[in-house]
């Protein structure tokens, strides 16, 4: 809907899929809008009176975007599929697991349909645009191909409902590509339920991390939480659209709050097209608001952060600009100057450079350190073989041992260190208004813990 940090993350990636279902007659018009309680919560309808995301375009970068469904018809520009290196962003319609993507840009930019829209999903921008960026990061551990396209093409607003566990330095100068071009990225914190479990790009400068919510306001006990987080969004019982056809999805994830959050952002950058990015989260973050059983923490909260937003406030009260980055943390090679200097609490440019030096080393030294080991291993290795081979030698005369031996010259390939996407977890079907009869899953995805 974590290695040492390579370890964790392998562990972190056996996550379960969201469940698509087919629509089922019983699942009314009326059922379908009251089923979307964030849209009351967030107060949409209220909200759409100012601003409902004309001009503004969010790239969701992910697993692909439906653009033929009902729901988005007519939202979804043409993007980019890093897969295949085509223009054409929609996901593998045969296989389920790929719905992710096409729920979350109907979270954001869903329009409905019937009549009035009644019908269907409505996402809280449903006058923005989605830019579909399909991303390979299960080749390559890294989102900067996919943020850098994002930006060229326009996006003021980038979606990522994922994570990857690698620090790579090219994803951590793509962000600050993002930000020195006043775009705004937005990402989710995770659904493992655990502390200072946020990976990557929500641990970078210049991002904006979200966590999740329940209906009732508290956090849902399966978002990561960390200093990261800034902001919190619904995340429970999300309805959603997915792929293939015109399915919908029901399911729980802090994949949908960073939607909602960006879909927020989308409003606001419609209505106030002359505020930055971090101003942008600035409106959001001072208006947000704590659950009464949070009231009293000291913000930002690690679980909350700030609080759930508010769209409607954040688009009405009389909120002061702020700096350039408002509350987001300034990268490394973003220019500051005097008026346009990080908030309070921000490290400075000269901490963060510190920062990356030093884990440069340390990953110098891992280095060196995996290269001995495997010299030592390597030779372990060449060691047994020449004594098997004597052996066998002394045992049958002939040279090298009996047929079936295996070829140690082979390097298998490394599993890939990847937590991609936050998929949300699917709500029982016995509780699924929508379901009539599930899709009969094509192999688990991704695989079961």
């Amino acid at each position: 809907m974590a290695f040492t940090r390579t370890v964790r993350v392998l562990g972190a990636a056996a996550l379960t899929g969201a469940l698509v279902l087919a629509a089922a007659p019983a699942a009314s018009a009326d059922q379908t809008r009251r089923d979307q309680w964030a849209l009351d919560t967030l107060q949409a309808e209220s909200a759409w009176q100012y601003s409902k995301g004309k001009g503004v375009t969010v790239a969701v970068i992910d697993t692909g975007v439906n653009a033929e469904h009902v729901d988005l018809v007519g939202n979804v520009l043409k993007g980019k599929d890093f897969v295949d290196g085509d223009d054409d962003a929609s996901p593998v319609t045969s296989d389920e697991k790929y719905a992710h993507g096409t729920g979350m840009a109907s979270v954001i930019a869903g329009h409905g349909h019937g009549a009035d829209a009644a019908d269907g999903v409505m996402g809280l921008a449903p006058e923005a645009k989605i830019l579909p960026v399909r991303d390979d990061t299960q080749r390559d551990n890294s989102f900067a191909d996919e943020i850098r396209f994002s930006v060229e093409r326009g996006a003021s607003i980038i979606n990522i409902s994922g994570a990857v566990g690698l620090d790579n330095p090219a994803d951590r100068q793509a962000v600050a590509y993002a930000v020195e071009h006043d775009v705004l990225i937005v990402t989710a914190s995770g659904n493992d339920g655990r502390a200072n479990s946020i990976y990557f790009p929500g641990e970078y400068p210049g991002t904006l991390t979200v966590g999740g919510v329940d209906k009732s306001g508290d956090i849902w006990n399966k978002s990561n939480y960390g200093p990261q987080v800034l902001l919190t969004a619904p995340a429970t019982r999300i309805v959603g659209a997915g792929a293939p056809g015109d399915k919908l999805t029901i399911s729980d994830g802090t994949s949908d709050s960073a939607a909602y959050v960006s879909a927020a952002a989308a409003l606001l950058r419609s209505k106030f097209p002359d505020l930055t990015a971090g101003q942008i989260a600035n409106r959001l973050t001072k208006t947000a608001v704590l659950p009464a059983s949070a009231k009293g923490l000291s913000l930002p909260d690690e679980k909350y952060g700030y609080g759930e937003i508010r769209p409607l406030a954040a688009l009405t009260e009389d909120i002061p600009a702020g700096s350039k980055y408002g509350p987001l943390k300034a990268p490394v090679s973003a220019s500051t100057s005097p008026s346009a200097a990080p908030s309070a609490g921000s490290k400075s440019d000269a901490d963060y450079a510190a920062e990356a030096e030093q884990a440069d080393q340390k990953q110098m030294l891992f280095l060196a350190v995996a290269g001995v080991v495997a010299l030592a291993v390597l030779a372990l290795v060449v060691l047994l073989i020449v004594k098997r081979s004597r052996r066998d030698k002394n045992n049958d005369g002939g040279p090298g041992g009996p047929a079936g031996y295996p070829q140690y010259g082979q390097q298998p390939v490394p599993p890939q260190p990847h937590q991609y996407p936050y998929q949300q977890q699917p709500v029982s079907p016995q509780q699924n208004p929508y379901q009539q009869q599930p899709t009969p899953p094509q192999g688990q995805w991704p695989p079961q813990q």
